[in-house]
């Protein structure tokens, strides 16, 4: 595993000096294509300095043309500005992946934002904040994928779609340079909730269509008008001059009283283009990649039937064009001479009753996408992690378990079954591990059940739901004692046990009352998880709760963390133990310490 991690990030130097020689490279051809257009525009003026004091032909042909190449130049600017900015973005990916293999830097977005304190497990095992498994996982950009991950870590899926999705990550994780270039797409997109949002509700509203009269007089005034302009160039009549002078205001005219239309169908002008030709480029590269997984052809099937890359880019286009009203002097010379914004509008009309409702879809399938390269990432940094099978007798067994967020060096694993006995009495001393081989016992059932790869070099597993009980909290604002709290959390776990098969963590629980009431409840939680049939298993310092397992030698196990004193230290190995705790460590710790 470790050897791997070593590969990886020597697939990631590699890219990243690649790619920052590219950069290099484009820069100065970016910089070149900026001096050439300079030069172009003051050679332009030099001619036609010429031309208005000479009229020279020669010379004003000579401008024309230099306008011309200022306009190729222009496009090639912005080409290699592209260019520049997804270089620059790759190069960020493959420093950003370093520094999360090399010094555990987290430089991702933690999903705070999703946190759920009454999920079934999601606060109790550190699915989103700082340092979470979301924030371990997330190599999405867009909305739609941030929103995936979130849900993907809060659900659990079929048998048969996470064997779908375990293919599709094995695939995916093969092709780093793929995933990289999705990945700098999505981050280009910049998007963000807002717009998101934005841009559903403005693909869920039904557009109105042009008028017709303003169709008609969108295409008969600006004719009218540049005929005008033709016949008074050739004629040299005053007349034609007038009709052109009177025509121009008429086509404002219509051009105003389209204009809060105009600005309506617009969902975010200042970001909406930019963020749309990023979409259509994810789309396009989505839609013209080679793939083998069921999940990933299905994927792929969907942008194809719809066309959605080629869409979105004539969306973009239309966009491109109708930006423009947000600059009064562009709106007044297009709109007064041929009604460009009519035209568009009318466009847009169409597309928009044409295709919006696939938006969703389109977007959603961005969303996944983002999802699965996250887990495939996943996958690509630690392939000793294994894809867990799958059964349906409830047999869920663990070989060389660890927690995933530990790096490799410092990760100690384990191995478990509950297939003899449905659920483990935990016992060890304070700081001997038992919290944390819960959560990773929590963690990687969560990921399993997504269709991940999980911390094992093997695992057996029956996708159960999770119900866990690690911590809570006082609530002021119900007036609620932690005691209450703590046993309004158990009642919902029993709840669902009852409802169909589980799998429970509890961790040290009733810790708001009495020695002795503590040991009666906790040994009544444990014995009515058997009658409900829970796999799982509960962490407890009460050595007295473990004899409950001789009363059910067939579904009770007590396993245990040890703690030793070496050279006057403490030294926790984590290693899971059968039987029960013995050491101790609270009294020596606290001698040492001269606290008692």
């Amino acid at each position: 595993m470790t050897q791997h991690l070593h590969t990886a990030a020597g697939t990631y130097r590699q890219f990243s000096e690649k790619y920052s020689a590219l950069y290099k490279t484009a820069r100065r051809k970016h910089s070149r294509i900026s001096i050439a257009r300079l030069l172009s525009v003051l050679g332009a003026l030099a001619c036609f300095y010429r031309y208005g004091q000479a009229l020279q032909a020669l010379a004003g042909m000579a401008g024309l043309g230099l306008v011309l190449l200022f306009v190729w130049l222009m496009k090639q600017h912005q080409k290699t500005g592209r260019a520049l900015v997804r270089l620059e973005t790759l190069v960020q990916i493959n420093e950003e992946e370093l520094a999360y293999l090399e010094k555990g830097a987290l430089p991702f977005a933690d999903g705070t934002a999703y946190a759920q304190e009454q999920h079934d497990y999601a606060a109790d095992l550190d699915l989103f904040g700082s340092r979470s498994l979301y924030q371990h996982l997330n190599r999405t950009a867009t909305q739609m994928g941030k929103d995936c991950l979130a849900r993907g870590l809060l659900s659990r899926l079929s048998e048969d779609a996470i064997r779908e999705r375990q293919e599709a990550v094995a695939e995916w994780s093969a092709r780093p340079e793929d995933r990289q270039e999705l990945y700098a797409l999505a981050r280009i997109a910049s998007d963000n909730r807002d717009t998101y949002n934005r841009l559903l509700h403005w693909a869920q509203k039904p557009e109105t269509p042009v008028p017709v009269f303003a169709r008609i007089l969108a295409w008969l005034l600006p004719a009218a008008l540049i005929a005008a302009l033709l016949l008074y160039a050739i004629l040299q009549e005053e007349l034609y001059k007038d009709i052109a002078i009177r025509l121009f205001p008429l086509n404002l005219l219509l051009f105003f009283f389209l204009l809060r239309r105009i600005r309506g169908a617009m969902f975010a002008a200042d970001k909406a283009n930019a963020m749309l030709l990023s979409y259509a480029a994810i789309l396009r590269r989505i839609d013209s990649g080679t793939y083998a997984s069921a999940c990933l052809l299905r994927l792929q099937r969907q942008l194809r039937d719809t066309n959605a890359g080629e869409r979105i880019q004539q969306l973009t286009k239309i966009y491109a064009g109708m930006e423009a009203v947000q600059n009064p002097f562009a709106a007044v010379f297009m709109n007064g001479l041929y009604l460009a914004h009519v035209h568009m509008l009318h466009k847009l009309s169409l597309w928009k009753n044409a295709y919006a409702v696939h938006i969703p879809d389109w977007l959603q399938v961005i969303g996944e996408m983002e999802l699965l390269n996250s887990l495939a990432n996943l996958h690509y940094n630690n392939p000793g992690f294994c894809f867990p099978e799958l059964n349906r007798q409830e047999r869920i067994a663990f070989r060389a378990l660890g927690h995933p967020m530990i790096p490799p060096g410092k990760r100690v694993c384990n191995d478990i079954s509950f297939e003899s006995h449905r659920f483990m009495i935990l016992t060890g001393s304070n700081m001997s591990g038992k919290s944390t081989f819960l959560r990773t016992l929590g963690i990687n059932m969560v990921l399993a059940g997504m269709g991940s790869c999980i911390c094992a070099a093997a695992a057996d597993i029956h996708p159960l739901p999770v119900l866990v009980s690690m911590r809570q909290s006082d609530s002021l604002a119900d007036s609620e004692s932690y005691f209450f709290a703590e046993v309004k959390r158990l009642q919902y776990i029993m709840e669902q046990a009852s409802r169909q098969t589980s799998f429970v963590l509890l961790d040290e629980i009733l810790r708001g009352t009495n020695s002795d009431d503590k040991r009666s409840g906790t040994i009544g939680v444990i014995e009515k998880m058997l009658k409900k049939h829970a796999i799982g298993a509960i962490a407890t310092h009460d050595l007295e709760v473990c004899q409950t397992a001789t009363l059910y030698p067939d579904m009770l196990h007590n396993c245990c963390f040890e703690v030793e004193i070496v050279n006057n230290e403490l030294v926790f190995d984590y290693k899971l133990r059968n039987g029960i705790c013995r050491n101790k460590s609270a009294t020596f710790l606290m001698k040492k310490m001269e606290i008692i």
